[in-house]
């Protein structure tokens, strides 16, 4: 029997870009968040040390990883872990589509992602055979809730969740015995801020107890490792047994080339290039910004991430139309739930002379 999913958003994307790529000067994709940069020098160095790996690698991850993480956690996030909190996972995507079937989550129970969200979180609750619910305000978690999906920095508008309201969400969560999970892959893409944004493990959230909390994070977005599928997830040392003890049975365990690359990764040698593709996307920011505007659309949220949540009033298809009618693609945010249907997303990620060519095109069209 087939699981009831819903049809994959981008294939209606594929009439755009196509209308988008006849533009004389070419197509400017940016629509996915897809980095475009290269990745370190000290990663590729670490993976190409790594490759002689004849052996099946750890599904905890080799120590020397899982002290990484750790550290990384307390160095960048103001959070103290110990290795046995931390499981590298094979990129995060695949641990947010299966966190509900490896927690046990099936028929009869809820799991509660955000209003506008990235729709894995949804697909993960069908795929366990439990039921999907969209709440922001947790007075609003039903009974009945097993997991509970936060996104800070959210995809798609960049919303950062404070630390008073992580806390209120935590204390909720426990009080109806959910699991709750903040998927935090953005955090160092914080635009008001020089810091990362706050983590869902941060002891000003959590006090003295990490019981039912899990932080989950990605490389991909700050160390341009999208390709290698690197992530991991930390917290609650109970969940995070629980998750390896059935990882091991799946077999799903990342490659030990890529294990030591994200070591190298989230090395304090890592942290400066972390910091200069936060520069990279920041001018990027700096150069759409302000030619969206002028070009009728008000952006919205956008205080981290890798995206502007951009507005013109209109139905979103009708954005995204407009937009590929001067080469761009955007996504509309009619992907990410009810609330996003007059947004389009707009990712930073293109090489520099496209994100001008871009403006450039915007500015044009303000000025006819």
């Amino acid at each position: 029997m087939a699981l009831a999913l819903p049809d994959f958003p981008w294939d209606r994307l594929v009439p755009f870009r196509e209308r988008a790529a006849q533009h004389p000067d070419g197509v400017v994709d940016l629509a996915v968040g897809s980095p475009v940069d290269p990745t370190p020098e000290l990663v590729r160095r670490a993976l190409a040390e790594a490759t002689d790996a004849p052996a099946y690698p750890q599904t905890s991850g080799t120590p020397e990883l899982r002290q990484a993480i750790a550290d990384w956690y307390g160095r960048r996030r103001g959070v103290s872990l110990e290795p046995r909190n931390t499981l590298p996972t094979i990129g995060s995507k695949e641990l947010v589509a299966m966190l509900p079937t490896l927690l046990g989550v099936g028929a009869g129970d809820v799991v509660v992602h955000p209003t506008r969200a990235y729709p894995t979180y949804e697909v993960g609750a069908r795929i366990a055979g439990a039921t999907p619910v969209a709440a922001d305000d947790p007075d609003e978690w039903p009974t009945g809730t097993r997991l509970v999906w936060l996104n800070s920095p959210r995809n798609p508008d960049g919303q950062v969740l404070d630390v008073a309201f992580l806390r209120r969400a935590v204390a909720r969560a426990r009080e109806i015995g959910a699991v709750i999970a903040n998927d935090e892959c953005y955090a160092e893409l914080n635009w008001a801020d020089d810091r990362p944004a706050p983590s869902i493990l941060d002891p000003e959230v959590i006090g003295d107890s990490r019981r039912l909390t899990l932080s989950v994070y990605s490389l991909s977005k700050q160390s341009n490792l999208a390709g290698y599928r690197a992530a991991f997830v930390a917290g609650c040392g109970d969940l995070i047994a629980e998750l390896l003890e059935v990882r091991k049975h799946a077999g799903l365990i990342p490659p030990l080339p890529v294990q030591r690359a994200m070591t190298a990764a989230l090395s304090p040698e890592g942290d400066a290039d972390v910091a200069a593709q936060k520069e990279r996307y920041r001018a990027r920011r700096a150069t759409l910004l302000p030619a969206l505007a002028r070009a009728g659309f008000r952006i919205d949220e956008s205080t981290a991430g890798l995206y502007l949540w951009a507005t013109r009033g209109e139905d979103s298809w009708a954005s995204v139309d407009r937009l590929a009618g001067l080469g761009i693609v955007v996504a509309p945010g009619a992907f990410y739930g009810e609330a996003g249907r007059e947004h389009v997303r707009i990712a930073l990620t293109a090489a520099d002379e496209r994100i001008a060519a871009a403006a450039a095109r915007l500015e044009a069209s303000s000025n006819p």
